[in-house]
């Protein structure tokens, strides 16, 4: 098992890493599977980390777990539900989600993301594994006041600091059966397991890359489990584990901007 990080170090250099014990081993290059190691370590708590890889798009699945409880009128797909998060959304691990003044309703939705490793287009299921770098963990923020008002969801999901990531991407190992547990102040909000992915990890690399060509860092979001995730609000600590990757914790902050088009 290997875990990537993308950190900056005192001199305000980011660069990609290898993570051993409570070490960063400082690796040359800029696109997996190109790095090679630099001789350079930093001690782990000396540097931050930051998201770990700069995806061209993050390409989301909705209602894609077997416990999830349908709102009213809604039906399973057939096909995977899919959305786009840009990458302007992204955030790194320990900083802050912002609740823009445009929402009222935020709500934190765990999930485990499968990180690309070389450009994929036209993959073929079974060789789908080929093409991923490893896994790391997401939450899907989200304004759910928005989502119901809109119908459409490119609004509600596409807010600076609505997609963290982090916080790092770990390879090596078997996703299909890991347990996602998410918390809010401390308090366990969702639970669930890979296993219960309607559309598998394969499956969906193959089925996107048949939609859009996925690119080195782009990331899938596999969606979340145990319903549409949990209420968020100013002050609040939100920690997502997945088994085998680690813990992404982030606080919500209040905008100080107002909701006002005039300049």
């Amino acid at each position: 098992m290997e875990r990537y990080v993308r950190f900056c170090d005192c001199n305000n250099k980011i660069s990609y890493g290898l993570v051993n014990g409570d070490k960063v081993t400082e690796l040359i290059g800029t696109e997996f599977p190109y790095f090679r190691p630099s001789g350079i370590e930093h001690d782990l708590s000396a540097v931050k980390l930051l998201f770990p890889c700069t995806p061209t798009k993050a390409v989301c699945v909705g209602l894609n777990y077997k416990d999830t409880i349908l709102e009213p009128g809604a039906e399973w797909p057939v096909e995977p539900l899919l959305f786009i998060k840009p990458s302007t959304s992204l955030l790194g691990p320990g900083e802050s989600i912002i609740k823009w003044a445009m929402t009222k309703d935020l709500a934190s939705e765990a999930e485990l993301a499968i990180v690309i490793g070389k450009k994929a287009h036209l993959v073929a299921e079974n060789v789908a594994h080929e093409y991923i770098w490893g896994y790391t963990i997401a939450n899907d923020v989200t304004a759910k006041d928005l989502q119901k008002v809109d119908g459409l969801w490119a609004r509600s999901k596409s807010f600076d600091s609505f997609l963290p990531l982090g916080p790092w991407i770990t390879c090596g190992i078997d996703a299909h059966n890991l347990t996602i547990n998410s918390f809010v102040n401390g308090q366990q909000k969702q639970k669930g397991t890979t296993a219960d992915l309607i559309f598998g990890i394969e499956y969906l690399v193959s089925y996107i890359s048949h939609i859009t060509t996925l690119l080195p860092g782009d990331v899938i979001l596999t969606g979340t489990p145990g319903g549409y995730g949990t209420s968020l609000d100013v002050n609040d600590k939100v920690e997502i584990e997945i088994a085998e990757i680690g813990k992404l914790t982030n606080h919500c902050k209040g905008s100080s901007e107002s909701w006002n088009l005039a300049t």
